[in-house]
């Protein structure tokens, strides 16, 4: 490997919202020398996000922030989907139990207190420098480092920091992915939707599972992310103001069979405008895009922080090998199309989903409500079921696909067993049976051996019709294999996919 090019620090991370500090989390504790830059004073106050799932949880848990964001967390309550008569079309139940994460698939939270949970984390770690009020105006490249410029808002004073690899986390406007130049693929949804974040000031009757009214006339979302907060989503219809639709006078009458000033003060209106768009590059040599400045997604899933959280925790362990020396970096060409493929299939499903929701025309909402009455009521699609595209995987389904994280007999959770590794699980006499030439390749790749054993880990390697499995620091499978000689020939192949020396 070639020695590290001089810089002042190995990532310059633009933007710190949640995928900027997921980010800088998981790079602080790779021992990566790091600089955060955001043009914010603090945490941003109002809400935005309000869904985590089951795989972020295991992020979190990756970070070892579990305990902490667990408790600014509320079980989802599930979901309801009813018509402009109140027929329900579709039903999906809140978890009550654990999923095959470790966690519950679905909580709801509020995005500050999320951030602040996660921007502790991130001072734990000397080597990660966050300068808050600093503004990234421009970003010059070279072969051997990249040249950020930066004035501090508060005094107006310049400053350069040259950085061996930056990262865009600056959202949909990012002045990253502007550089890197890329196009972005639109999927054709852009609908602008009120969003009416209120805070409950007296007892009201409501109920705590979602609902989406599915009427053509004005459809409709409304959340009870916890506590007090309330939340509605309102369609913005053909002929609406919207420079008005955030007045008072209008939107009070639009939530007034459920509450009214009475009952609640409002905490914030904003027009917001659903896209559906994903980046063709998300890296040109040193500058690399993640979260909204690598996608956009309507919010039908819930799934636009989470996606973020995922570019994150795909990306953090390739760069930690490669700053280190223990890749090369093409192993980074890798993280654009795994993470393209998986965040496109999810924005598909959202807009799928929120064709159901967003019919205005009342003849294709006759013919939806008499699918729903002869077909029966219809399942939310699941995201953890989608598999990454190409890159660091090896052979077909379940190749490319989350692992489950079972408990170990120890009573451990498996990441916690495995850290932010690559993972080898296998019957330990097959594992015993493995040659100094397959024990390298688990060494190059730094890999964690774990026995299988427990009635766990043993039925999801008989779901997977295996004897042995190895799983990425992202938790995604990277192949499996039924005989010593089948893992032997993995891991080699995945060690030289990886890049690792010999």
């Amino acid at each position: 490997m070639t020695p590290p090019e001089a810089a002042d620090v190995d990532v310059a991370i633009v933007g710190y919202g949640p995928v900027g500090e997921v980010l800088a989390n998981l790079l602080g504790a790779a021992g990566l020398s790091v600089a955060v830059f955001e043009r914010e004073a603090g945490v941003y106050h109002a809400p935005r996000a309000g869904h985590i799932d089951g795989e972020v949880m295991r992020i979190v848990q990756t970070l070892g922030l579990a305990v902490e964001v667990e408790a600014i967390t509320v079980p989802w309550k599930g979901m309801r989907f009813v018509n402009a008569a109140g027929d329900m079309l579709v039903e999906r139940p809140g978890p009550t139990a654990p999923g095959p994460q470790g966690w519950l698939d679905d909580l709801y939270f509020h995005q500050p207190d999320l951030e602040q949970c996660l921007r502790r984390g991130v001072e734990r770690f000397s080597n990660v420098a966050v300068y808050l009020r600093h503004d990234v105006f421009a970003i010059d490249e070279s072969p051997q480092s990249v040249t950020l410029r930066v004035e501090d808002l508060a005094n107006g004073e310049l400053r350069e920091v040259q950085a061996r690899y930056v990262v865009g986390c600056d959202g949909a406007r990012s002045l990253v992915r502007r550089l890197i130049g890329t196009r972005q693929y639109d999927f054709g949804l852009h609908q602008p939707w009120l969003v009416l974040d209120l805070i409950r000031t007296r007892p009201v009757a409501l109920p705590e599972y979602t609902t989406q009214f599915c009427d053509p006339a004005r459809p409709m979302t409304y959340i009870h992310p916890r506590g007090d907060r309330l939340r509605w989503e309102i369609m913005v219809m053909p002929g609406d103001d919207q420079a008005r639709m955030t007045r008072p006078e209008v939107f009070w009458p639009l939530v007034s069979r459920w509450v009214g000033p009475q009952d609640a003060q409002l905490e914030r209106a904003v027009i917001y405008t659903f896209h559906s768009l994903v980046a063709e590059t998300w890296r040109r040599g040193r500058l690399i895009i993640a979260g909204d400045a690598a996608h956009q997604m309507p919010p039908f899933l819930g799934q636009g922080l989470c996606a973020g959280a995922r570019d994150a925790f795909n990306l953090g362990w390739k760069l930690a090998r490669v700053v280190r020396g223990d890749s090369p970096p093409s192993l980074l060409d890798t993280y654009g199309p795994e993470r393209k493929a998986h965040v496109g299939a999810v924005i598909e499903l959202a807009v799928r989903l929120g064709a159901v929701i967003q019919t205005t025309d009342r003849e294709v909402a006759a013919r939806r409500d008499r699918s729903f009455a002869t077909e029966g009521p219809e399942q939310v699609p699941q995201v953890r079921t989608l598999p990454i595209g190409a890159g660091i995987h090896d052979g077909p389904v379940p190749a490319g696909t989350l692992f489950p994280q079972p408990h170990l007999v120890d009573g451990r959770l498996l990441d916690d067993a495995v850290g932010y590794r690559f993972a080898v699980i296998g019957e330990q006499s097959l594992l015993d049976r493995a040659g100094a030439d397959v024990r390298d390749a688990w060494r190059r790749l730094d890999a964690t051996v774990i026995s299988a054993e427990g009635a766990e880990i043993q039925a999801w390697l008989a779901r997977l019709d295996a004897q042995a499995v190895i799983i990425r620091p992202d938790r995604f499978v990277a192949g499996t294999a039924k005989t010593v000689s089948d893992l032997g020939a993995l891991a080699l192949r995945l060690a030289q996919a990886v890049g690792c020396p010999a």
